[in-house]
C-alpha cells in the first residue's frame, strides 16, 4: 500500500461551532477518525501544521506547508493537504510554484461544511483526495473536491455555499471521482525524478480592479507601496485613456521606475486578447505590458510572488511569466 502523509492547516473542515461562529478546533489525526475506510488502500500519517480559518492565510504559510513536504518528501508516496475553501485556490496555485514537476502527488481538499456534522462534503472530499494522492499516474499539485480534480494553478471558488464550490478555469478538469472509481482525463508523464522546490517569495503583489470613474491617481500610490499591480481590466483587457481619466501617463511612469505592471481581466472565462481593441493594443505595445491571457487571478498574483522571489530583472520576469507551469497559460496571443 502507498504511504501518504495528511498535513492539516485548519479550515472548515476542521472547524467547530464557537460562541463566535465557526473555528478550526479539530486536529489531523481526529480528520482521519472519520475516514477510517481510506486505510483499506494506503497507511496515513498525519501533522499538523497550521490550524487557521484560511481567510488568515499569508504568503509565509505557503513556505511553511513547503517545508513540511520537502522534509517528508522521501517518506511518503503523496501528500493530502486540508485547508478552507476561501484561499485554497491561492495556496494551490502557490505550491504549483513552489513545488514544481513533483513526481509525487500533492492533493489540496477541504469543505464547506464540518468534518463532524451529519450533513457534510468533508468526508468524502476527505477520502476521494487520499484516494487520488493513491492513483498510479498522479503527480503534481492538484485540487480535489466534489469529485473534480483540477490542476493547481486552475481552480477557483466560484460558489460560496454549495458543496460544488470550485471549478477549473479555462482548462479541463484532470480527472474525475465518483463512488471511489478515477477517471483519469489528462496524463502528462514528462515528470522529473524529483521536484524543484523554492523557498522565497516577494509578495509586493496588489491586484487593482478597474471600475468606471476611478482615478489614475491611485496608481502612483499603490506603487509607493508595490513592486507589481496587477490591473483587472474589462472584457478582453484595456487601459482607460479618456481625457477625463487617462491612465497611460501614470503606466508610463511606474515602468521606467521599473514597476511592473500585468493585465488581466474581470471575465471568469476566455481570458484576455489586449491585441482586440485599440484601448487594450495601444497600451500593451507602446509599454510593454505583460499579459496573463487565460491564467486565473489566483495563479497570476502567486506566480508573480514566486518569479520575483528569484529575480528582480523585468526582462527576466516576463520571460519566466511566460513558462508555462502546471497547465497555467496556454494562450498567449
Amino acid at each position: 500500500m502507498k504511504k501518504i502523509l495528511l498535513i492539516a492547516t485548519g479550515g472548515t473542515i476542521a472547524s467547530q461551532h464557537s460562541a463566535d461562529g465557526l473555528t478550526p478546533k479539530i486536529s489531523s489525526e481526529e480528520l482521519l477518525s472519520y475516514v477510517p475506510k481510506a486505510r483499506e488502500f494506503c497507511t496515513i500519517d498525519a501533522i499538523q501544521v497550521l490550524n487557521i480559518d484560511s481567510t488568515n492565510i499569508q504568503p509565509e504559510y505557503w513556505l511553511t506547508i513547503v517545508k513540511a513536504i520537502k522534509d517528508n518528501y522521501a517518506d511518503y508516496d503523496g501528500f493530502v493537504v486540508s485547508h478552507g475553501t476561501d484561499t485554497m485556490a491561492y495556496t494551490a496555485a502557490a505550491l504549483s510554484y513552489l513545488i514544481q514537476n513533483s513526481p509525487k502527488p500533492i492533493v489540496l481538499t477541504g469543505a464547506q461544511k464540518p468534518i463532524d456534522l451529519d450533513v457534510t462534503d468533508a468526508r468524502t472530499n476527505l477520502y476521494d483526495s487520499l484516494l487520488y494522492a493513491c492513483q498510479p499516474n498522479a503527480h503534481g499539485v492538484c485540487l480535489v473536491f466534489d469529485g473534480d480534480v483540477i490542476a493547481g494553478t486552475r481552480a477557483r471558488k466560484v460558489r460560496s455555499k454549495s458543496f460544488n464550490a470550485f471549478e477549473s478555469i479555462n482548462f479541463p478538469s484532470l480527472a474525475t471521482i465518483h463512488d471511489g472509481r478515477v477517471i483519469q482525463y489528462i496524463q502528462n508523464n514528462t515528470v522529473s525524478a524529483y521536484p524543484a522546490f523554492y523557498e522565497t517569495l516577494h509578495p509586493s503583489v496588489f491586484l487593482l480592479k478597474l471600475i468606471p470613474g476611478i482615478s489614475p491617481d491611485v496608481l502612483s500610490s499603490i506603487a509607493e507601496q508595490y513592486d507589481a499591480i496587477i490591473i483587472e481590466s474589462y472584457g478582453v483587457g484595456g487601459i482607460p485613456s479618456d481625457s477625463h481619466r487617462d491612465f497611460l501617463a501614470e503606466i508610463d511612469r511606474l515602468v521606467s521606475k521599473g514597476k511592473i505592471i500585468v493585465m488581466t481581466t474581470q471575465v471568469m472565462h476566455e481570458g484576455s486578447d489586449m491585441k482586440v481593441y485599440a484601448v487594450g493594443n495601444v497600451a500593451k505595445e507602446r509599454y510593454g505590458l505583460i499579459e496573463a491571457f487565460d491564467m486565473t487571478t489566483e495563479a497570476l498574483v502567486t506566480k508573480l510572488m514566486w518569479i520575483m522571489g528569484q529575480t528582480n530583472n523585468p526582462q527576466t520576469i516576463k520571460s519566466m511569466f511566460y513558462t508555462t507551469i502546471n497547465y497555467d497559460i496556454m494562450f498567449q496571443g
